[in-house]
């Protein structure tokens, strides 16, 4: 019997899961991957307040960036500079690795290479788990279960709770090198490349990602991502062969409304943690997978229901309401020619302090305050 069995080794499962080993519990983590290094989906950029509120290892997030291009289907563009850092790119796959000591230490029973393949309440008994690993199946024990796996969650199917239905994709080539110049964000604006989002190049200083994302049903990533890279032939310098490509799903309808339950409760991607306007999702998964933990702690404590209802994408949703129509409003945009007026209108004043705003703003995801009498203790700190 475990206390907590957390679906997922992304950042919310590695936070979730470490957080609540250092509270005493005994938690399983399972994921279908072999390392947690394999098979990144993220660009992996960094907002200010992430690396302000976490302690991420600072030799594992490359330079800062202040530097914001934005570019308009015929390519003008549109220069903004932060006055203090704003981004930097994270190693993910040491970021995870990191992650994952910090969980073992804690004590997590790590079983990677694993599916969770059907899973049901047992009642006052908590959770039974099927679990498959190659062609050997077992069953488990859990009092309680955290869904961190992904946007199509299947916590959230088995349990009747919310499920994503807006989604965009999103495709990356990486390079080990970077252009001359400061680091730097681009964001082109070209709804021929990536309808409904942007294609991107950000680099370091160190590396490079290339990428485009946008509407499955309205492109096909990998034909645009090559027509992306071409057209930057003599604007930005991609020196060698790309040395990994990276590509995943991106909920960008909000928040979830209904994302805890008695037995189970989603957090990152799977519970819809994740900006809809810009589609970032890695200070959503660090603060809401913190809450998690926090929670199912003091509801295995107390095994009071009525601590679950704290935690409800209705305490959040109102902080999305303004970029969910931001949203829909770029997601209407399928002529160039109206992307290249609407980039015209952003050069004015009112709507280029509004696009400051959008990218360096310190919000990215509400800060979440402490349950009372229940707060969670990292005894690390």
């Amino acid at each position: 019997m475990f206390d907590v069995a957390v679906i997922g080794a992304g950042l919310a499962g590695l936070q979730c899961s470490r957080l609540l080993a250092l509270r005493g519990l005994r938690v399983l983590l399972v994921d279908r991957k072999a390392s947690v290094a394999d098979g990144i989906t993220t660009t992996g950029i960094f907002v200010r307040k992430t690396w302000e509120d976490f302690p991420l290892p600072d030799e594992q997030l490359g330079r800062a960036i202040r530097d914001v291009r934005l570019y308009s289907p015929a390519r003008r563009m549109l220069a903004l500079t932060a006055a203090q850092d704003e981004f930097r790119i994270g190693r993910m796959a040491w970021l995870s690795l990191f992650l994952l000591e910090q969980c073992t230490r804690a004590g997590v029973v790590w079983r990677p290479a694993t599916r969770l393949s059907a899973c049901e309440p047992r009642g006052d008994d908590g959770v039974g788990l099927v679990l498959e690993h190659g062609r050997r199946s077992e069953t488990l024990n859990a009092r309680y279960l955290v869904g961190a796996d992904g946007p199509r969650s299947f916590v959230a199917r088995a349990f009747g709770l919310d499920r994503n239905r807006e989604m965009l994709v999103g495709l990356e080539d990486v390079f080990a090198s970077a252009p001359a110049g400061p680091p730097a964000l681009h964001c082109y604006l070209d709804p021929r490349l990536a309808p409904g989002y942007i294609a991107w190049v950000a680099h370091d200083g160190e590396e490079t990602h290339v990428g485009v994302g946008g509407y499955r049903e309205r492109f096909d990533p990998a034909a645009a991502l090559a027509a992306f890279r071409s057209s930057l032939a003599g604007q930005i310098d991609l020196r060698g062969p790309a040395i990994e490509r990276r590509g995943g799903l991106i909920p960008v309808g909000g928040i979830l409304r209904r994302i805890a339950c008695r037995h189970a409760l989603l957090a990152g991607d799977a519970a819809g943690a994740v900006s809809p306007l810009t589609a970032g999702g890695l200070d959503p998964a660090l603060r809401l997978s913190t809450l998690a933990a926090e929670v199912v702690a003091a509801y295995l404590d107390v095994g009071d229901p009525s601590v679950l209802a704290q935690y409800s994408g209705d305490r959040f949703r109102a902080r999305f309401i303004a970029r969910k129509w931001m949203r829909r409003l770029i997601s209407s945009v399928r002529s160039p020619l109206a992307m290249e007026l609407g980039c015209a209108f952003l050069r004015t004043a009112p709507l280029r302090a509004l696009a400051s705003h959008v990218f360096f703003g310190r919000g990215s995801f509400p800060d979440v305050a402490p349950l009372a009498k229940t707060a969670l203790v990292d005894p690390s700190a």
